[in-house]
């Protein structure tokens, strides 16, 4: 089941243009949304087996009557029901597992199955459909306390089988979430860079524009018309002053153009951007990461190294302790300083960070020509790197030991 988490979990609000009706019972990742849930419903099923047994066969027949009603609900035409009619599966799953709480009694142990409607309503379904699933529960509970009880010491075994298959049930569904979660922060953030170099090729096309009607034509005439006034002069040095300076209009257009059509070179490249995104959201779960002024074309390209280098390194510090929440470049006119916010992990939620031993990331900070501050935090832990915007220290060795 640990394979499903990848595809288990699409939180889903109305039917989008690439969503078919009847999501989440159509469409990609079907088999890995049942799956989990209709293995607790079986278990749930073949649990009144154990001791103390049936108390209703009527209601066991019932029960399973409507868990296959429900099955059978998923080839339902969808496209041509409203909306609202997805509710129904999971209002059919809840009656199963009332009746299945009736035929094994009150407290048989099976009561804990009617989480598993409310927890698929709440991943897949709308707000509304989760309230109509809440109320048929409190009614399932209502009816359900009405009924006799089963021998409280009888049913350990099934009680320990069913609390372990929820719980799995929910662990799986949950880790799917957050795996989805995380994929779409870096599909996001992959997205925003796409933006910024959309904006940036749009801003080079309109500077390029401006200037080739408002300035290169001007710089370009006025060149031509020095030629012309150096020609017509009889003075030798007045000649050559003036050609010097028509050569300077020259090279003012070739340093315009260079710039312009520059900017195009280094949309190609990869960037420091681009670089520490791939390096954070290769994390689980991925950090927020927020960048405050230049960074791409801003740092030398040693400085840009040894921020990506530290980067990693201080990462795979902070992991056994901790979960890094959030990480932020903010770039000025002298330094580039990076800032990692961590939540200390329940295990050392007590550890006295400033007492702790990072000799490796220190010793690596200061053969970059910068320093890193580690302090804590409520809650958890904060790493400061500062580094110069001109460090030309060579690159040291890999991973820290």
């Amino acid at each position: 089941m640990g394979s499903l988490a990848e595809t288990a979990v699409r939180p889903v609000a109305p039917p989008g243009p690439g969503q078919p009706p009847g999501f989440p019972f159509r469409g990609p990742g079907l088999l890995a949304r049942v799956v989990p849930f209709a293995v607790v419903a079986v278990l749930a099923e073949v649990s009144l087996a154990l001791p103390p047994g049936v108390q209703s066969q009527p209601a066991t027949i019932v029960s399973i009557v409507l868990l296959l009603a429900a099955a059978g609900l998923f080839a339902l035409p969808w496209r041509r029901l409203p909306s609202w009619a997805t509710v129904l599966i999971p209002l059919t799953y809840t009656g199963s597992v009332l009746a299945l709480i009736l035929a094994g009694g009150n407290t048989s142990g099976v009561g804990i199955v009617i989480l598993a409607p409310l927890v698929w309503a709440a991943l897949f379904h709308q707000r509304w459909e989760s309230a109509c699933v809440v109320v048929a529960i409190v009614a399932a509970e209502v009816v359900a306390s009405l009924v006799p009880t089963a021998a409280a010491d009888s049913v350990i075994a099934r009680r320990v089988l069913l609390w372990a298959a929820q719980g799995t049930m929910i662990s799986v569904a949950t880790h799917g979430l957050r795996d989805r979660i995380a994929q779409s922060q870096w599909e996001s953030a992959q997205l925003q860079e796409q933006l910024r170099e959309l904006t940036v090729q749009q801003d080079r096309d309109r500077i390029a524009a401006g200037l080739q009607h408002e300035v290169i034509q001007r710089i370009f005439a006025a060149g031509l018309a020095m030629q012309s006034a150096a020609s017509l002069s009889s003075q030798p040095s007045v000649r050559q002053r003036v050609e010097a300076a028509a050569g300077d209009l020259d090279q003012v257009l070739r340093l315009l153009r260079d710039t312009v059509f520059g900017l195009e070179q280094r949309l190609r490249d990869r960037g420091l951007r681009r670089e520490i995104l791939e390096l954070c959201g290769g994390i689980s779960a991925a950090p927020e990461v927020s960048f405050s002024g230049p960074l791409d074309g801003a740092l030398h390209p040693g400085t840009g190294t040894w921020l990506v280098q530290l980067l990693r390194e201080a990462l795979v510090v902070i992991g056994p302790d901790a979960i890094p929440a959030s990480v932020g470049v903010t770039t000025d006119d002298k330094a580039c300083l990076t800032v990692i916010e961590a939540t200390a992990r329940p295990h050392a939620a007590g550890l006295d960070w400033a007492a702790r031993k990072h000799d490796g990331l220190v010793e690596q900070a200061a053969r970059a020509g910068g320093s890193i501050d580690i302090e804590p935090i409520p809650g958890g832990v904060r790493y400061a790197l500062r580094l110069p915007l001109d460090g030309t220290a060579p690159l040291g060795p890999g991973r820290l030991s």
